[in-house]
Formats: C-alpha cells, sequence, structure tokens
C-alpha cells in the first residue's frame, strides 16, 4: 500500500508543491488548511486526484490533529503565520497560529510513538529564529539574537523559536523522529506578494510598468531558492534517519541586495519600470526592525543529503514572470 502523508498548510504556497510532488510519487496526501493564507485555487492541479483528501480546518482544533495524525505515515507540518506584512500586523495570531498547534501535533505524535508507531515530521522553521545575529553567515548553532518585545516583528521568530525547542525536546526525551528545516526566502509559482513577499511583489510591479518599492536603501542582503529545489529537500530529509533531530537550512547562498534585485526583475521581464523607496515606518510602523544581511551556511545539508540548488536567480525570477503572465 502507499503511504499517506499529512501537510498542515497544504493549500499555501510550499505546501502545494509538496502535494503535488508526493503524488506524483504515488503517495496518499492529508491536507489540513484554514486558507488564512493559502489558496484552494493552489491545489488545482490534483484537487480531482482520489489520493488527495482536503480537509478546510484549523490545526488548532485537537479532534481534527487528532484524527489526521493517526492515519498519516509521516507529516510535513508547514501551516503557520506568514509574511513580514502580516507578523508586523498580526502579532496576536502569529504567536497562537505558530506555537499551539505544533504541541498538538507532537502531542499525537507522541501518543502514537508511546503505541510503537514511530511517525517521521518534518517540522518548517524559519531564517528567522536567528533574529538579528550580526554574523556574516548563519549556521544552524549559531546563537538567537531577538530585539526588544516591544517590536512585534520578533513575534514570530521566537514563537518558530519555541517550536523548534519543542520538537527537539520530543526527539530528545521520546526519540521521535523529527527534523527541522530553516527555510531562506523560498520562492517561485503561487507565492503571492500579498503578505510582504519582495519577488513576487517586484515582478507584478515590473509586469504592471509600476514603480518597483524598495524599503529603505535597499542594501539588504538576500538569498532566493526556487521552491523546486526546497521541496526535494524537504521530502529528503524527511526520508533520512540521519537527519532526525537536527536542525537544517534550506536554500540558497547566493546573495543579492534588495536594489539589485529590483534592477535584475526588470531587466528580466523587460519592464520600463522605475524604483523607489519607502521607508520601515511608512511600509509597516516606527517599530518595525529589520535585519541587512541574511545569508545561510549550507554545509550541513549538503553534507548530509547531497543538497545542490538548481535554479539560478534568473530562472526563478522568470518562472514567477511565467506564472504571473498567466
Amino acid at each position: 500500500m502507499s503511504k499517506t502523508s499529512l501537510i498542515t498548510g497544504g493549500a499555501g504556497f510550499i505546501g502545494s508543491h509538496l502535494t503535488e510532488k508526493l503524488i506524483s510519487q504515488g503517495e496518499r496526501v492529508i491536507i489540513v488548511d484554514d486558507l488564512s493564507t493559502g489558496d484552494a485555487k493552489n491545489l488545482a492541479k490534483v484537487i480531482d486526484d482520489e489520493r488527495l483528501e482536503y480537509i478546510e480546518g484549523s490545526i488548532d482544533d485537537e479532534s481534527l490533529v487528532e484524527d489526521v495524525v493517526s492515519r498519516a505515515d509521516r507529516v510535513y507540518h508547514l501551516a503557520a503565520a506568514v509574511g513580514v506584512a502580516l507578523i508586523a500586523k498580526q502579532p496576536i495570531q502569529t504567536i497562537e497560529r505558530n506555537v499551539y498547534p505544533t504541541q498538538l501535533i507532537l502531542n499525537q505524535l507522541g501518543k502514537r510513538l508511546e503505541k510503537g508507531d514511530s511517525v517521521p515530521c518534518f517540522f518548517a522553521s524559519t531564517s528567522e529564529v536567528y533574529g538579528k545575529n550580526p554574523k556574516e553567515v548563519w549556521c544552524e548553532e549559531d546563537d538567537l539574537v531577538f530585539g526588544a518585545t516591544t517590536k512585534p516583528r520578533w513575534s514570530y521568530g521566537v514563537s518558530k523559536a519555541i517550536d523548534e525547542f519543542l520538537a527537539l525536546a520530543f526527539f530528545k526525551e521520546r526519540e521521535l523522529p523529527v527534523v527541522v528545516g530553516r527555510f531562506f526566502n523560498v520562492v517561485g509559482p503561487r507565492q503571492t506578494g500579498a503578505y510582504g513577499m519582495v519577488l513576487p511583489r517586484f515582478v507584478q510591479a515590473a509586469l504592471d510598468n509600476r514603480p518597483l518599492v524598495v524599503h529603505d536603501d535597499g542594501k539588504q542582503a538576500r538569498c532566493f531558492a526556487h521552491v523546486d529545489d526546497v521541496i526535494e529537500a524537504i521530502v529528503t530529509l524527511a526520508e533520512t534517519q540521519e537527519a532526525f533531530g537536527r536542525v537544517f537550512n534550506i536554500g540558497s547562498d547566493q546573495d543579492i541586495t534588495i536594489l539589485e534585485l529590483a534592477k535584475r526583475v526588470i531587466e528580466r521581464v523587460g519592464s520600463s519600470s522605475t524604483i523607489e523607496y519607502q521607508s520601515y515606518a511608512q511600509a509597516y510602523d516606527e517599530s518595525f526592525e529589520d535585519i541587512r544581511r541574511r545569508v545561510p551556511d549550507l554545509s550541513r545539508i549538503q553534507q548530509t543529503i547531497g543538497f545542490r540548488a538548481k535554479k539560478d536567480l534568473n530562472a526563478i525570477i522568470d518562472s514567477v514572470a511565467q506564472y504571473l503572465r498567466s
């Protein structure tokens, strides 16, 4: 019989691509998504597939979590608050959506483990957990350096760090096979700019020949990885015993400033757009803080599963533009 995978947040950007990947491999997939930031249209290619069970519901529903976890051979916990804009405006929702559901899922996996069922779990975390660590390149054992509690943007990184501590504690105390993946700017088709994601926002503006709005001076450095490369890493890590109980950076280590990204997008799209600047206060509020440089050390994931990103930035921009045009 084929395996059954549970994907929380499966109607989201990354979740929908993971769903397609697993179904193409012959697996059955259960999705739970409350559509707070996801979209059922993301599942258009597979929604009628008999191997997909799509449940519109919330993973803070304990009875629902108990049901779906009991039927899964593997769990991919992707559901979370997403996007800088959403996090800055709704810190309560950010904290509640990140912490409690993770506890519910781990508790249910723990109950199955007590009965002799060891179910692997991939837990999606974020580069935000590094906070304001001043290092040029971040590795998984680096200190987490957060800002003041009066700055709402840090609520996301702190809440995801709590999730990581909890997941790793289940591995240490109960030997639950869990692996943590910290995403660094995953981009590609189906990603929306509605919650502050910079690349789809830039590409859509360029396609419309509108100004590309760059925050602050645009010298913030970021790395962008295509969702297809990230999905390959997720699936492989969840199947690799050596990865259990460990944390992995997932993404690209080729950095570019946001200003240079804007220029590259205009060039690739063939747009007549100009570039405008906006302060963080104008974009978010006076309390907002940002990170100047966010670049991962990928040594661990390369050594563990041989990960290499296959798609470069030009290919990524082209794929996003093609999707938005269609």
